[in-house]
């Protein structure tokens, strides 16, 4: 019979999603020696060769390959029943860590962070401020417990298997412009295609943000946007309106409620939303998790009357 070590499995499962030995190691905490003498000792358990040279480099062999399909279920087998007997004790207890971007980290998961400190302080919350695309991987592998992303009208993320994902919040869009823009005065909808002369701010290429940026001014204004400037930080887009009279769409999670050096308008050709998704594994969820994502949901609750009056404010 084998017996196989569930955490060696795990460093098998990391080496097939991040490719070399050095990035598991990484991943992991562990030197890149570590992670190879733990690959080497589950060669000897199972019998079989799972590595082989490629380069200067290794990778899987057909064996390995097979055994990384087995130990993905073993080790959600692993972490479904951690939960179960979690749940059972009726201790709630646990670690949770929990990212996503800027406005989702500020305006839910923080919020949520100082309700479970004063309810349920047993439970450790780690924070950190990451996109969607760079979490998911260490999502998958059980590094990170939640991720809350976003996705645009137009723009639908991808759905990796052995993930749920969950709707928390739809928001509209608005256009950004500096107070004395020349659309601005009006105080109506502003049109994309009249915005065709302006400097345009978005986030960092390759980002959600920057793709509907782009798509949104190809679209319905029928030209490539001068996008010259670039940053994920919504504060430094928005001191880029102020400050250089850029222009920016933007959710309305992110915006002032009451700035007079900004002018918040609609957009006039269409109602384009923006969504926040929370991203878990696709297995029993473990007690922790299941009271922040209550802790989540529930600031969900309280800012979605907020954002209501805020767009009707604006429009």
């Amino acid at each position: 019979m084998i017996e196989m070590d569930l955490r060696r499995l795990r460093f098998l499962r990391e080496f097939e999603e991040r490719g070399t030995l050095a990035a598991v190691a990484a991943a992991l905490g562990y030197s890149p020696s570590t992670v190879s003498q733990q690959l080497t000792l589950l060669e000897k358990e199972v019998g079989v060769r799972l590595l082989a040279k490629a380069g200067r480099g290794v990778r899987l062999t057909d064996a390995g390959r097979l055994l990384v399909q087995h130990a993905r279920v073993l080790l959600s087998a692993a972490e479904a029943a951690a939960a179960d007997l979690a749940a059972l004790s009726g201790d709630i207890r646990g670690t949770v860590r929990a990212g996503g971007l800027q406005s989702a980290a500020l305006r839910l998961l923080v919020p949520a962070l100082g309700r479970m400190q004063a309810d349920h302080p047993q439970i450790r919350v780690e924070i950190f401020e990451l996109e969607l695309e760079q979490a998911l991987p260490s999502l998958r592998l059980g590094a990170v417990d939640l991720v809350i992303g976003d996705e645009y009208d137009g723009h639908p993320r991808p759905r990796p298997a052995g993930l749920r994902f969950t709707l928390l919040l739809e928001e509209p869009l608005k256009i950004v412009l500096a107070a004395a823009h020349r659309l601005a005065r009006p105080g109506g909808p502003v049109a994309v295609a009249d915005l065709r002369s302006d400097i345009w701010t978005a986030s960092a290429e390759g980002t959600g943000h920057h793709a509907m940026v782009v798509g949104t001014c190809r679209a319905l204004g029928g030209y490539e946007p001068d996008l010259r400037h670039r940053s994920s930080d919504a504060d430094v887009q928005l001191e880029l309106v102020r400050a250089a009279a850029a222009v920016s769409l933007m959710p309305a999670l992110t915006l002032p409620s009451n700035d007079p050096a900004l002018a918040i308008r609609d957009i006039a050709e269409a109602a384009l939303k923006r969504r926040l998704v929370a991203a878990t594994r696709d297995t029993p969820p473990a007690p922790a998790l299941t009271t922040f994502l209550a802790a989540v949901t529930d600031q969900v609750h309280r800012i979605g009357l907020s954002l209501r009056k805020f767009s009707a404010s604006t429009a």
